[in-house]
């Protein structure tokens, strides 16, 4: 009883009103049917550049940002997506990025192999160019192993673009891959200042989605810039001391190729190429020589160099994998040693 005698029970409590309404929530978001197609081609400070309805008379460009109903998905370079609100491409218009289409591809790597925490690079590309110099930089064959094992795992072709030819001959550095059968082209400058071997190039990248990895310094820049007249890739030296490239390229461009022939994505050159999101099975899958041998391996074996009767030592000492098969088999246990002590290792 209260303290002027009166008496109370359920009925009497007063429920504060939602200041919200009383409408329940819900997840349904909405289908934005309207949605434009658009390619993404390079990634900005929060800001993603578009060419929207490519291949029409209506393509243009257009500057959108993620929706919040996307969260955090990554949204790459490569990536088709759906964008809504101003689509007109005006100076200062935004657009919303509301959807991302389903990926035929999606090409990751990590900072270093301990490093688990994938760094997405492109989507949807069906071709890794690997470019590398013969001199000036020296040849890493470790970084071309790496990319070739980060292809395989994405379901992406691979090209070897070996550039500088006129520093020295490319026939030995070639016999490494041969077994794999990875296809190649050849370029150096001419002495009209053109580029030897770039229509080769050209016919390779027809009609493809192709994205163009390698490090500093080997020429990446200036073969996007000779494929595609007004790119304006910024070119640079290699550095006397180290012997390195200086990054020119601070981000992923996507470019249509003259003609919408195609797609290249230009990629920031890189030193290192971490895979600590591959798993060593995937790893020894990756490397299409010598994993047919492994088979004569006895269940479990880690195909380590310490391992007993390892089928591959024997194998590769009987020329079953080729030539380069000593280089390869060091390459790969070198590789497979970094993945399972997570110790990271730079191409």
């Amino acid at each position: 009883m209260s303290p002027r005698g009166m008496r109370f029970d359920e009925s009497d409590v007063r429920i504060r009103p939602n200041k919200r309404g009383s409408r329940p929530r819900t997840k349904i978001r909405p289908a934005h049917e309207d949605a434009i197609p658009a390619v993404v081609t390079a990634v900005d400070r929060g800001r993603w550049r578009t060419t929207a309805e490519p291949g029409t008379p209506q393509e243009r460009q257009v500057t959108a940002m993620r929706a919040r109903e996307l969260g955090r998905s990554p949204v790459v370079p490569g990536d088709v997506v759906g964008i809504v609100g101003d689509t007109s491409g005006a100076e200062g218009s935004l657009a919303r990025i509301v959807r991302i289409e389903p990926r035929t591809s999606f090409l990751r790597r990590s900072a270093d192999d301990d490093d688990t925490t994938e760094r997405p690079l492109v989507a949807n590309a069906d071709l890794m160019v690997m470019v590398t110099a013969l001199a000036d930089p020296e040849p890493r064959g470790g970084m071309i192993d790496r990319c070739l094992v980060a292809a395989y795992v994405a379901g992406v072709d691979t090209l070897l673009c070996l550039t500088k030819a006129d520093l020295r001959d490319p026939k030995g550095f070639l016999q490494q891959y041969a077994p794999l059968g990875v296809d190649h082209v050849v370029t150096h400058r001419g002495e009209d200042g053109g580029i030897v071997g770039l229509e080769a190039l050209r016919e390779k990248l027809a009609g493809r989605t192709s994205v163009l990895i390698g490090h500093s310094g080997v020429g990446k820049s200036t073969l996007l810039n000779a494929l595609i007249p007004g790119a304006g890739r910024a070119t640079g030296v290699v550095n006397d001391v180290t012997g390195r490239g200086r990054h020119t390229s601070s981000s992923a461009l996507a470019l249509q190729l003259p003609g919408e022939s195609g797609w290249v994505i230009d990629t920031p050159g890189v030193r290192s190429f971490g895979l600590g999101h591959v798993s060593p099975e995937e790893l020894l899958e990756a490397f299409g020589d010598l994993a047919p041998l492994a088979e004569a391996c006895p269940r479990g074996c880690t195909h380590t160099a310490d391992a007993p009767d390892c089928a591959l030592d024997g194998a590769v000492e009987r020329g079953e994998a080729g030539p380069a098969g000593p280089a390869r088999l060091a390459s790969y246990r070198r590789l497979d040693e970094a993945l399972r002590r997570n110790d990271p290792w730079e191409a």
